[in-house]
């Protein structure tokens, strides 16, 4: 529990370094946001997915890749249907593809892994949504639709990953925490 505990930290760790790493490239121009966005959103799910490897956890890895499947199928598949035009004109523009990619990842991290391991996986998530608002690619709800199915996405195919897990629940006016445990 302990090793499985500093790999978890060192994954933030790194997580984090990327991060800043990122936004130290960010300058007030919108086509440096609009990098640093593109930055993120192939960090965000290649960090988690690497995390798999490297706390050797083949259940997370196989429910990542159905997340994240799922996810893309979802997505592109509306962006066909609704075909909404770009705040710059161009086709495609509901849900956002950078905002479901983002936050399936981050949210695969909060789902299997907990909450604190989430947040700079979300923070980054919010940024990249930032990003595509910024550079006129996307409209807010856009963003805010493509976040809803990578969230929804990863909490459909992902379980806690060992011992306990307290997540918030909301049902019919009821809210609460909800405690789970793998076993």
């Amino acid at each position: 529990m302990k090793n499985t505990q500093h790999k978890l930290r060192y994954f933030i760790f790194t997580l984090l370094t990327c991060v800043g790493i990122s936004f130290q490239q960010t300058a007030i121009a919108s086509d440096e946001i609009e990098k640093s966005g593109d930055a993120l959103l192939i960090l965000i799910p290649a960090i988690t997915y690497g995390t798999t490897f490297y706390l050797e956890d083949s259940k997370g890895r196989s429910q990542f890749c159905k997340s994240f499947l799922t996810n893309l199928g979802v997505t592109y598949g509306l962006k066909k249907i609704i075909d909404k035009k770009r705040p710059d004109g161009s086709d495609e523009s509901f849900p956002s593809g950078h905002a479901s990619v983002s936050f399936q990842g981050a949210s695969f991290v909060h789902r299997r892994y907990g909450l604190k391991y989430a947040a700079p996986a979300y923070i980054s998530a919010s940024f990249v949504g930032y990003s595509r608002v910024e550079s006129n690619n996307h409209y807010t709800e856009d963003v805010i639709a493509g976040a809803v199915i990578g969230v929804i996405s990863s909490f459909c195919f992902t379980n806690p990953y060992k011992g306990f897990m307290i997540t918030m629940t909301a049902n019919n006016g009821f809210y609460g925490l909800s405690l789970n445990k793998n076993w």
